[in-house]
């Protein structure tokens, strides 16, 4: 994703103290969370016309078919500025697919070919990991899923794992954002209208701080809200923190909000191993994913 100065100032937040009391408020589970980012993992980086993003999506497929009620693959190819042909593929997963009120996730499951971050030149062509960027949001609709099955939605909803969202340049926004982009031209059907759409991106950060993302409080402001009361529901809010951070994120929600859908981006984007070879698990927490799921399940399951 790329990132651009906000318009709205800056708020500095007092500094957090680490939490050791936080206990789980839902059905989820972040230590299985945790557990399903190091299966990515062992795949490899999932960067697209790679064999461990067949593996991973293969995985995904198969997850999700002992979770939800229908899988749907959308199978694409792109063709990138150097002429490259990706073979791409989203997978939405359907839960109460027949209900019309719905509520729609997304989260992308590919990695960045290049670690163009590191601090190291020597380091910057290699693949990174990927274990915030990609597997932690992959992880968590897992582990919803999971937590869907002991307490059943309130809503339809649909589960939506976007490929080729870190491919290319995010500076020309060539190659990049490309599953969300297909999506919103190819959705479920022609009267597809979900409540509102979140995006969960990088939110298995230890350290972490999710402050209010600029473009989704300008375009979705109603969904924010909903998000972040119900965090503060939850006790939550020394984590999801009512304020708009200092940069808006061009990510997955974009092509959404393009298209009609109310959708905002839920990201940590304070992480110093973003885009470099450091996004390893040992920069996640199990409570990072416990204290995001939570959230993310309650607004699922509340009536």
């Amino acid at each position: 994703m790329r990132t651009t100065r906000s318009i709205l100032p800056l708020l500095v937040a007092a500094t957090l103290a680490a939490c050791t009391g936080d206990r789980a408020k839902t059905a989820f589970n972040g230590e299985a969370a945790l557990g399903y980012v190091k299966t990515q993992l062992a795949f490899g980086p999932r960067v697209p016309n790679s064999a461990a993003a067949q593996r991973t999506g293969d995985w995904i497929v198969a997850q999700m078919r002992t979770r939800a009620d229908t899988v749907i693959e959308q199978r694409f190819d792109h063709v990138t500025v150097k002429g490259d042909t990706l073979h791409l593929r989203n997978i939405l997963a359907r839960i109460h697919p027949q209900a019309a009120q719905r509520v729609l996730y997304l989260t992308h499951w590919d990695t960045r070919p290049v670690s163009d971050q590191a601090h190291d030149p020597a380091q910057r062509k290699l693949p990174m990991p990927g274990a915030n960027d990609g597997a932690s949001g992959v992880a968590l609709f897992l582990g919803i899923a999971d937590a869907l099955k002991k307490t059943p939605a309130t809503v339809g909803v649909d589960l939506l794992f976007v490929d080729g969202e870190d491919y290319g340049d995010f500076g020309t926004m060539k190659d990049v954002l490309l599953g969300s982009t297909y999506f919103a031209a190819h959705q479920p059907s022609s009267a597809y209208r979900p409540l509102y759409a979140v995006l969960w991106d990088m939110i298995g950060d230890k350290d972490l701080d999710i402050y209010q993302e600029p473009n989704s409080m300008q375009r979705a402001p109603e969904v924010v809200s909903l998000v972040w009361n119900t965090a503060q529901q939850l006790g939550y809010s020394k984590y999801f923190i009512p304020s708009p951070s200092n940069v808006g994120v061009t990510d997955d929600h974009i092509p959404l909000l393009d298209a009609g859908i109310h959708t905002i981006d839920v990201i940590d984007f304070d992480y110093p191993a973003h885009h470099t070879p450091d996004d390893t698990i040992d920069k996640l927490s199990a409570r990072s994913l416990q204290i995001v799921g939570d959230v993310a399940t309650a607004l699922l399951t509340s009536k």
